[in-house]
């Protein structure tokens, strides 16, 4: 009786995880600083990659939950095309997730904290939904957020060409 109690004391934070090649792992290792730290943490995955992750939950605390992608038999590889995939999910998604923190919430198993794949920016607003706090995570290096800023920002053009030195120098200077 008394773990559970102190098990519930301990802030819970669901991570979300985009369910490709890539963006699993860095969001484990996050999640294993976020238990080592002492936040109760649940990755969130879809339903095929749960079913094929080995996840050895018996040498960790972090819980495994699962989504649907609107692919459960055969994940992305199932879809049509990568478009096909993320639009599908995009529908199927939120409402799955919503399923799940309403579960949770059910059981009385609050969730204070959503930290989300930044490809997934539907998570904050059911996040919100559920009082809880939504952080995004960028699976990628910082060097590759900056350049997506200089392309938003319309600093650098894509594709970069020989012929442009401002671009190239721009580019370059993205990296440093």
């Amino acid at each position: 009786m008394e773990e559970r109690q102190a098990r519930r004391r301990r802030p819970h934070c669901l991570v979300l995880v985009f369910p490709t090649q890539g963006h699993v792992n860095p969001m484990l290792q996050f999640s294993k600083r976020l238990d080592y730290k002492g936040v109760r943490v649940t990755l969130v995955v879809s339903h095929f990659l749960c079913k094929t992750l080995q996840f050895e939950s018996s040498t960790t605390s972090i819980a495994l939950e699962s989504i649907s992608d609107g692919y459960d038999g055969g994940g992305i590889k199932a879809a049509e095309s990568d478009k096909g995939y993320i639009d599908r999910f995009w529908d199927v998604g939120p409402k799955s997730f919503e399923e799940l923190l309403q579960k949770l919430t059910s059981c009385g198993d609050s969730v204070e904290c959503v930290v989300y794949d930044s490809m997934l920016p539907w998570a904050l607003d059911i996040a919100k939904k559920f009082g809880a706090i939504g952080a995004s995570f960028f699976t990628q290096s910082c060097a590759v957020n900056s350049i997506y800023y200089h392309v938003y920002s319309g600093n650098l053009k894509i594709p970069v060409t020989d012929d442009d030195e401002s671009e190239r120098s721009c580019f370059l200077g993205c990296l440093h």
